[in-house]
């Protein structure tokens, strides 16, 4: 493969309603576009999923952009590389951190990688499904009535697992109140975004009365060893987010049993290659992997569609269709979702959708093109 030249562009998409976690809230969702272009002219396009501030990551929008400008696309534009296995090491040499920004090159190149072979980026990574579960995530509501109202709502959308964003104080009852509107039968699930400690861990106990599939990062990203304490007063098993950022990481949880359950978000994990190595090291121990999202546009969901087909993404993914999130999104035709909560697999060659180049260019804030050995143009 040789990239010859990849265009970045800055968009701004407003989402429906605000979306609140325990870390901020967000209401319009800057995102960073690359269209990736090879000598043969075949195309494919990525998305960097880091956010505007850095509450979720210690990346932002910004730092992408420079990460990207001055350290790693230089690598990658016009070297021949053996394939997308051959990206992650080539960005890693030498250029600490920066996995979003690395992941949405590496991501490229598969996409790219499947286009021109003709293949739906499923096939590319050995995607085995032809239709994946799809799981809503909720954000934290004024009320636990509000909170079960929309999760009632979400069910009878088809949703087949409800997540509910939780924080200190708002949790206990916000939690009780959905479960007795959806009834014992509805997954359900928490997600702190690591607002906690292990001095909750009474607090966090008393989650196990209402039968979740999980309590996704409780504690502090990075806090393996206090993540497993925590396990061990936890009837409900413990999923990490924040915390797996590589197979390492993914490795050192399992052999702590910090968890019982890891989120793959591709972008966190710095792209495709270091997921599927966390899917396949979780799958040998029997652990399940689910995918989890970044309020991507409809190209980052495209990514995340094609892994979770792999096989040991038994759980569903934080998979919303576009009009989840967005009045109309940036491709076409825009991600649905069936009435019993699945989404299709595409098995059109690459992505599986058209990006709306049109819309796109409305949307673009900035806009720099990079060639070999050229400044951005």
């Amino acid at each position: 493969m040789r990239v010859t030249q990849i265009k970045l562009r800055e968009i701004e998409l407003s989402l429906r309603e605000p979306f609140v976690i325990s870390s901020g809230w967000m209401d319009v969702r800057r995102i960073l576009l690359l269209e990736l272009e090879d000598e043969d002219g075949v195309t494919s396009w990525s998305e960097c999923v880091c956010g505007s501030r850095p509450n979720y990551s210690a990346e932002t929008v910004d730092t992408a952009r420079l990460a990207l400008r001055e350290w790693l696309l230089p690598r990658v534009l016009g070297v021949e590389i053996a394939g997308p296995e051959a990206v992650r090491d080539l960005l890693n040499d030498g250029v600490q951190g920066h996995p979003m920004a690395k992941a949405a090159i590496e991501m490229g190149f598969w996409g790219l990688s499947a286009q021109a072979q003709g293949v739906s980026l499923s096939q590319r990574i050995g995607g085995e499904r032809d239709t994946v579960a799809t799981g809503i995530s909720i954000g934290i509501q004024d009320s636990p009535a509000a909170l079960a109202a929309k999760a009632q709502a979400a069910v009878d959308e088809g949703y087949r697992k409800v997540k509910l964003k939780i924080s200190p104080g708002l949790d206990i009852d916000f939690v009780r109140a959905v479960r007795e509107a959806l009834g014992p039968d509805q997954d359900l699930a928490v997600d702190a975004n690591a607002a906690y400690t292990l001095a909750d861990a009474k607090t966090l106990a008393e989650l196990d009365a209402f039968d979740l599939i999980m309590i996704e990062q409780p504690l502090a990203a990075g806090d393996l060893y206090r993540h497993a304490r925590l396990q061990e007063q936890l009837n409900t098993p413990i999923c990490l987010d924040e915390s797996i950022i590589d197979i390492a990481s993914a490795e050192d949880m399992l052999s702590m049993e910090a968890g019982r359950i890891v989120n793959i978000k591709p972008g966190r994990v710095g792209g495709f290659l270091n997921s599927i190595g966390i899917h396949d090291v979780a799958q040998a121990a029997g652990v399940p992997v689910w995918c989890g999202g970044m309020l991507e546009s409809g190209i980052g969901r495209a990514y995340n569609v094609a892994l979770a087909s792999l096989p040991n993404f038994l759980l569903p993914g934080d998979l919303s269709p576009s009009a989840r999130y967005w009045a109309q999104d940036i491709v076409t035709p825009e991600w649905t979702m069936s009435e019993d909560g699945f989404v299709n697999v595409p098995r059109s060659p690459g992505l599986g959708v058209e990006v709306d180049v049109d819309r796109v260019e409305s949307l673009t804030l900035k806009s720099e093109t990079f060639a070999p050995d050229t400044a951005a143009v």
